[in-house]
């Protein structure tokens, strides 16, 4: 089936034992946020709250909770998805397989927008008050929308061709907002909507912004699908739904006929008000900083009205499941559009964005000795296509050299490249550079640099396993060396401090390496051959007790440019690069963003409500 509205699907979840309903009162500040938490990890059905403190509006938590459930959700249209983006890319494909093109063309006639004279959204009016006022983390700036569908059209050609439905995070309270006239409107860089804002600026209009809360959860996919500029949303929403997207148009802009709440209004381009902080799904808070404020005009709502929601912080978080499944849909079109390509992975451990794994072709010169050509030009590809240019980190690998590498095997990816990597050539910063907005990691908001690390050729060394026995003692402060996975050692290094104190940190810890190791032609030299890469951090422990602990603390605390250095480092006509070992500072600075921690007095009401008798008895 196809759901033509929330409550549609809430019934059918309902029916298959895939959704309880709660009728105890819950408390929309950190207390429902630190429930859908614990939902998510145990993997529990989606919760209807049916009794919100402060609101009339039942609240729905953890829709997307598992990947069992986000599958079935979209079971009836995810075939003729697939197929329809495959044909995209290779046309040929209708040819070679004409049932899988039916499928698409199925897909395809559901993808044209239908507008409709009545909308059960507009039915009903309230205010941004009386929606819920859900506080996910205790240093959040207010209470807000964590599942909106942002809609809006490109001022030069209104019209939904070429218009933009994006998940750009609103913030209801907090800040020096107008009660029930004004919310914070938050987008990142490489958004989509900033090009209809600047086109706003250039014409000195302001800029209609619709925010869609609820309806098919088609529609919620479809606003985070990384699709291409010229691909509108709602075509690939009435896909997905297996069912045309329905709108009304009137004084108010085009308006989504089957979403469950409405907020219309618009943007003066030119004025911007503090929006946040924010916990986001890095693991710490995005601070506050100037974003557009959108100017309420009315906020409409169905009769039967659902308000979604979900919590994001340090992965894996509910958006993780549909991460995974928008990876199904856009991984395998991405190679067709770079050509080399073979594979990309964002790394979700990691935060998404700050490290990116790629495998591609090198076949420019194949009767040359084997080095990096081919890939270099497949990365700077890759770093202009679309989100993939958030990439902090790119780590990009011949095929040729291991056919059967899978780029989603963290572990063995980072093992080919450790055994292969020439750290003298191999390493290629661009620095001033655009960053995620969510990163602070770099010199600003939005700045920073990126690292692609481009690997080719034959095994060049064994990877250690396990520290020499001379490793006894260390600089002050630097301590607890553990071996986190072949090739890799982490220490514990004294907390970040001024800068200049922290680079003194880091220049002991390289010239007790060199002092001691270099030029005695020892067997303690192999160390560096054995282990390529050392990482200090606040916590030598906790990075290396498991990959996904590694692979948060080194890339989401880490700026290439700034944090990284070697032992033996050198600069030959512009080019970094080192003889022994790669150094990478993962400690936090002062100028990262806190870490996000629930708050210890809500989680004790939380456990009592899932203790036996308790309402949330068996869900987690």
């Amino acid at each position: 089936m196809s759901y033509s509205s929330l409550n549609e699907c809430v019934r059918d979840l309902e029916k298959r034992g895939q959704l309880r309903r709660i009728d105890a009162e819950v408390d929309p500040n950190l207390e429902i946020a630190e429930i859908q938490r614990r939902l998510f990890k145990a993997g529990a059905p989606a919760v209807l709250f049916t009794r919100v403190k402060g609101t009339a509006f039942p609240v729905l938590a953890n829709l997307y909770g598992t990947r069992e459930r986000v599958r079935h959700l979209f079971r009836k249209t995810l075939a003729g998805v697939e197929r329809a983006i495959a044909l995209k890319f290779d046309p040929a494909l209708a040819l070679k397989k004409p049932f899988s093109s039916l499928l698409a063309a199925g897909a395809g006639l559901n993808s044209l927008p239908m507008r409709v004279n009545e909308a059960q959204s507009l039915a009903c009016e309230t205010t941004l008050s009386q929606l819920p006022q859900i506080v996910s983390w205790p240093l959040d700036g207010g209470a807000y929308i964590t599942l909106p569908q942002v809609y809006t059209e490109h001022p030069d050609t209104p019209g939904y061709r070429r218009s933009n439905l994006g998940m750009y995070r609103i913030q209801l309270s907090g800040q020096p907002f107008a009660v029930d006239r004004e919310v914070g409107l938050h987008y990142q860089i490489h958004r989509g909507i900033g090009p209809h804002h600047q086109a706003a600026l250039r014409r000195g209009e302001r800029l209609r912004v619709n925010i869609f809360v609820g309806g098919p959860p088609a529609h919620s996919l479809a606003a985070i699908m990384p699709l291409p500029e010229d691909l509108p949303e709602l075509l690939f929403a009435g896909m997905l739904a297996g069912r045309r997207f329905r709108y009304a148009r009137g004084p108010y802009g085009l308006l989504s006929a089957d979403a469950d709440f409405c907020i219309t209004g618009t943007i003066d381009p030119e004025r911007l008000l503090p929006e946040g902080p924010f916990g986001d799904h890095l693991g710490y808070y995005s601070l506050a900083h100037p974003f557009p404020v959108l100017e309420v005009e009315k906020v409409f709502h169905r009769k039967d009205a659902i308000w979604p929601f979900t919590v994001v912080g340090r992965p894996p978080q509910e958006d993780s499941c549909l991460s995974e499944l928008i990876h199904e849909f856009a991984g395998p079109a991405i190679p067709h559009a770079v050509p080399g390509l073979k594979a990309v992975h964002a790394v979700e451990a990691a935060g998404v964005h700050p490290l990116l794994l790629a495998i591609g072709s090198e076949r420019y010169t194949p009767y040359d000795k084997r080095k990096p050509r081919e890939l270099l030009t497949i990365a700077h590809a890759v770093l202009g296509f679309g989100q993939l240019s958030l990439a902090k980190y790119l780590f990009i690998v011949a095929q040729e050299d291991s056919p059967r590498l899978d780029v989603r095997d963290v572990g063995g990816f980072f093992k080919h490249v450790l055994e292969r990597i020439d750290l003298e050539r191999d390493l290629h910063f661009q620095t001033c550079t655009t960053m995620d907005t969510l990163d602070y990691t770099g010199t600003g908001l939005n700045e920073g640099s990126k690292l692609v690390v481009a690997v080719a050729g034959p095994v060049r060394r064994e990877l250690g396993r396990e520290l020499p026995a001379n490793l006894a003692y260390f600089p002050a402060g630097i301590s607890e060396p553990r071996v986190v996975f072949p090739g890799v050692v982490v220490f514990t290094a004294p907390p970040y401090r001024e800068e200049n104190a922290a680079h003194a940190d880091v220049q002991r810890f390289i010239s007790f390496f060199e002092g001691r190791f270099l030029g005695t032609d020892s067997e303690e030299e192999a160390f560096f051959r054995h282990f390529p890469l050392l990482v200090l951090a606040d916590d030598s422990e906790f990075a290396a007790a498991n990959l996904d602990n590694f692979l948060w603390v080194v890339f989401t605390r880490s700026d290439p440019a700034s944090d990284t250095s070697g032992v033996g480092a050198f600069t030959e006509n512009k080019h970094w690069g080192c003889r022994n070992a790669l150094i990478i500072d993962a400690r936090r600075k002062p100028r990262h963003a806190p870490l996000l921690e629930p708050d210890a007095r809500v989680a004790e009401r939380v456990d009592k409500l899932a203790a036996r008798g308790g309402p949330l008895q068996g869900l987690y």
